[in-house]
């Protein structure tokens, strides 16, 4: 993360971490990403989900359609990463279910 901090960024942060709604988040990224963008970073948290939750990489791809690249991607930075997909699975568990 070193090599990623800066004050722009500290920026971007603290404006998403003022969102008080999901609807503010749907306009707010609708505006600063593509859909694309967008759907990629929910589907690698779908990803991280589903690796927390023991499945293979062929039912995750089934069911997200991310690329086995993505899968691995994402199993790297849940054991090797900064703990960022631990601490948010642990934040969402419960709330609702990925379909």
């Amino acid at each position: 993360m070193m090599n990623l901090k800066n004050e722009s960024l500290d920026r971007l942060f603290d404006a998403i971490l003022r969102l008080e709604t999901t609807e503010e988040c749907y306009r707010f990224f609708e505006d600063v990403c593509t859909v694309k963008e967008i759907r990629e970073i929910a589907q690698r948290l779908d990803v991280a989900l589903y690796l927390s939750q023991g499945k293979n990489y062929q039912e995750i791809s089934a069911k997200t359609g991310a690329s086995t690249a993505t899968i691995s991607r994402v199993n790297k930075c849940l054991n090797y990463g900064s703990g960022g997909y631990s601490e948010m699975l642990k934040k969402l568990n419960g709330e609702r279910d990925v379909k």
